[in-house]
């Protein structure tokens, strides 16, 4: 497999998308990031690019025209893009939010964190076990980080 790595960030605020591009290049400067403001933005590009999806997919849940809620049961319904991994990245913390993600198919729920020095840890951590045991590198991540995960 291609040491090439492209994440998803569906994210509508355009402070968090330049931070997580920021922390991003810092973490991995061989990472492509791609960017939608909302689920239904999200889904348009996924459909329009099939065969060159993204690695991982960072969905925050609070966005108009189609949150991450919605987006995510739309993305497990689709069998060209269910095999996604979607780690729902946001900056809730809520417990209804968290079942509710992780009961539509995100593997991870990943609260935003506060410092960019943190988001580069768990993004330089995701790219390197981006083709190997995802699921598994996420568990550990959340014993060892500072900001809120829940896998």
């Amino acid at each position: 497999m291609s040491d090439y790595i492209r994440f998803f960030l569906i994210d509508d605020d355009a402070d968090d998308v330049a931070i997580f591009k920021e922390a991003a290049m810092e973490a991995n400067p061989a990472l492509e990031i791609i960017n939608a403001g909302n689920g239904h933005e999200a889904l348009k590009i996924l459909k329009h690019t099939p065969g060159n999806y993204p690695n991982v997919i960072f969905l925050d849940l609070n966005m108009p025209r189609m949150g991450g809620k919605e987006c995510l049961a739309e993305l497990k319904k689709d069998t060209a893009l269910r095999n996604i991994p979607v780690i729902v990245y946001t900056t809730s913390s809520q417990s209804k939010d968290i079942e509710e993600a992780m009961l539509k198919g995100a593997i991870c729920f990943i609260t935003k964190p506060t410092s960019i020095k943190e988001l580069k840890h768990i993004l330089s951590t995701i790219s390197k076990h981006v083709n190997g045991n995802l699921e598994k590198t996420l568990r550990n991540l959340s014993n060892t980080s500072s900001a809120f995960i829940v896998c």
